[in-house]
């Protein structure tokens, strides 16, 4: 594919997914479990639910798709791994474990209640993502070392999901609110989440962009790209960094939420191949039409019951990447 092919088909698919992420939130704010568009409506109940509930909702799913998205396309870059997803690290084991800790303090002790309260489920689950990724760094002696990086995630995600399952465990009681974290849920998404995830999502974006060039050398292995005289170090860890962010407050807001973050970056790729600056610019606006497209989905698949909105994410996810490995044993290769 030619530069300017593929250019043409970058700025196609940035249009495309702008105009699919605003046709999706004017649907979502459309859809809820009372069925009706309170658009024109003079009652004050009906404005509330639109401007109170559903707009925060969709805006706040968009985003929270948007950070797992860019988290996604900054480990498969960072790992040179196209399985690589934001949960790599550790963050997703760490954040349950978090929230186990949590809901097993309420109650234990008064002190320990006050704490808990104070900290809430957002601030605990988002502890628990950043120490999960610091354990991992320490286990791995730093950042120099992709594979080790590797393989201390997993072990950090074991060790921390071993610990929540115990804890779970010993108080039962928590079992049904772990179960909606561990589900994923956009239900509870009010307008500070959204502020909180709008910030987030700029300031890793870009810190990412401007390690982009590091990404692109970095495909071409490590040693080339230290011959050009990258700052390896560094930049792993600013991008360590910004993918824990990322990924940590999606996480703290909607609970764990699988595939966005794996299969984003792919149908960028898929589309073109890109660098490392339109794939950051444009897996977000792809993660954040996937998740708001899941949320409403969910809301409307049994209304006027809802579906844990990760359970669709699940299914589109692991049915996009079976596609994949039919068209790669037919020898079309694509993405995987």
């Amino acid at each position: 594919m030619s530069p300017a092919l593929r250019r043409r088909r970058n700025r196609q698919l940035l249009l495309v997914l702008l105009l699919l992420s605003a046709l999706l939130l004017l649907l979502g704010l459309s859809t809820g479990s009372t069925g009706f568009s309170p658009w024109f409506s003079q009652d004050e109940t009906m404005r509330k639910i639109l401007w109170e509930i559903r707009a925060p909702r969709s805006i706040g799913a968009w985003l929270a798709g948007a950070l797992l998205a860019l988290a996604g396309a900054i480990a498969q870059g960072l790992f040179r791994n196209p399985l690589a997803d934001p949960y790599l690290l550790g963050c997703s084991a760490g954040a349950s474990l978090g929230v186990a800790a949590l809901l097993f303090a309420l109650g234990f002790s008064p002190a320990a209640t006050a704490l808990a309260l104070r900290l809430g489920m957002t601030g605990a689950a988002f502890a628990g993502a950043v120490l999960a990724v610091l354990l991992t760094l320490l286990l791995a002696r730093g950042v120099e070392q992709s594979l080790r990086l590797l393989l201390a995630g997993v072990i950090v995600g074991v060790v921390l999901g071993s610990a929540s399952s115990l804890l779970t465990l010993a108080n039962p009681d928590m079992l049904r609110a772990m179960q909606a974290f561990m589900l994923g849920s956009t239900g509870f998404l009010g307008w500070n989440a959204v502020a909180i995830m709008a910030v987030v999502l700029l300031a890793t974006l870009a810190l990412a962009l401007a390690c982009s060039k590091t990404l692109d050398a970095l495909t071409l292995g490590e040693a080339t790209a230290r011959s050009l005289g990258l700052r390896l170090a560094l930049v792993r860890l600013l991008l360590i960094a910004a993918l824990t962010l990322a990924t940590g407050a999606a996480v703290a807001q909607c609970g764990l939420i699988a595939f966005v973050g794996l299969v984003a970056p792919h149908l960028v790729r898929s589309w073109a191949p890109t660098a490392h600056g339109q794939l950051l610019l444009a897996a977000p606006l792809a993660g954040g039409t996937l998740l708001l497209a899941s949320d409403i989905l969910a809301r409307w698949l049994i209304a006027p019951q809802e579906l844990p909105v990760g359970v669709i994410t699940a299914l589109l996810g692991g049915s996009y990447l079976l596609w994949l490995m039919r068209k790669r044993s037919q020898g079309q290769g694509i993405g995987l």
